[in-house]
């Protein structure tokens, strides 16, 4: 009979052990919680697609660290850039971390994290034109950018807006811009120093011809309202600013 007991309270402990090995491991599969990131498929070196397919660039490994760091998954999702800020509060990403420049009309919609990287715009023509920044940007030129951009927005409301003679075409990417650049369909481009400086490696045709616009800052996005990732996020930006990683990428990709 004592054996019987025994042999029940062993199998009553070998089963709660089961048990409990189980519930931590669930546990530990499920308390890492997986956020999205939204990013620009063309923008780099801050955020694209590679010859793979896969995402890549400064942005994504900086957030690939942070996620590692603060015990979080991200998943990277490429998202047409002139949507990714309504896609955001659609809830369909989480966060946006692909150079997103800091405006007070998208803090209106959205929140911020601190600042990371600072940006001015930039003109490029052809490595032919006698164009400079001025004319450029005036003289009935057509100027080319991509939807939904600082750089756009700011061509609009202070030039064109206020009676300037100059055309604007907009793009889903920049890379198009340039390509019609190239072609002679546009006379001069604007992005951000950042890509522009990426665009000048592949494209020998193009010269910069001016910038403008300094103290522009870039920082991730996220929806008003969520504390919970806005803490990992400017927690892990400040942990990795401050450690060798931030270095290792600055060098990687030239900034």
């Amino acid at each position: 009979m004592k054996r019987k007991k025994s042999i029940l309270v062993n199998v009553f402990l070998i089963f709660a052990l089961i048990l409990l090995i189980g519930s931590i491991v669930i546990g530990q599969a499920q308390e890492k919680k997986v956020y999205i990131n939204g990013i620009d498929p063309d923008f780099p070196p801050f955020a694209y697609v590679d010859k793979d397919g896969n995402p890549a660039g400064f942005d994504v490994e900086a957030v690939d660290w942070i996620a590692q760091e603060m015990g979080f998954e991200v998943k990277h999702q490429p998202t047409a850039w002139d949507t990714i800020i309504p896609t955001l509060v659609a809830k369909k990403i989480d966060f946006i971390a692909s150079g997103l420049s800091f405006t007070e009309e998208r803090a209106k919609v959205i929140a911020y994290t601190k600042s990371y990287w600072e940006h001015k715009w930039s003109l490029v023509v052809r490595k032919d034109s006698d164009l400079n920044i001025v004319t450029g940007l005036s003289m009935g030129h057509t100027v080319g950018t991509q939807r939904g951009t600082t750089g756009a927005n700011w061509i609009e409301d202070n030039l064109i807006n206020k009676g300037v003679d100059l055309k604007m075409k907009v793009y889903d990417t920049f890379t198009l811009a340039v390509e019609d650049l190239l072609n002679g369909r546009v006379d001069s481009a604007v992005q951000d120093d950042t890509m522009v400086k990426e665009m000048l490696k592949v494209k020998p045709g193009l010269k910069e011809v001016g910038t403008w616009g300094a103290g522009k800052t870039y920082a991730y996005g996220l929806r008003k309202g969520d504390t919970e990732l806005s803490k990992l996020l400017n927690e892990g930006l400040e942990k990795l600013m401050n450690s060798p990683k931030w270095d290792e990428l600055l060098a990687k990709y030239n900034l």
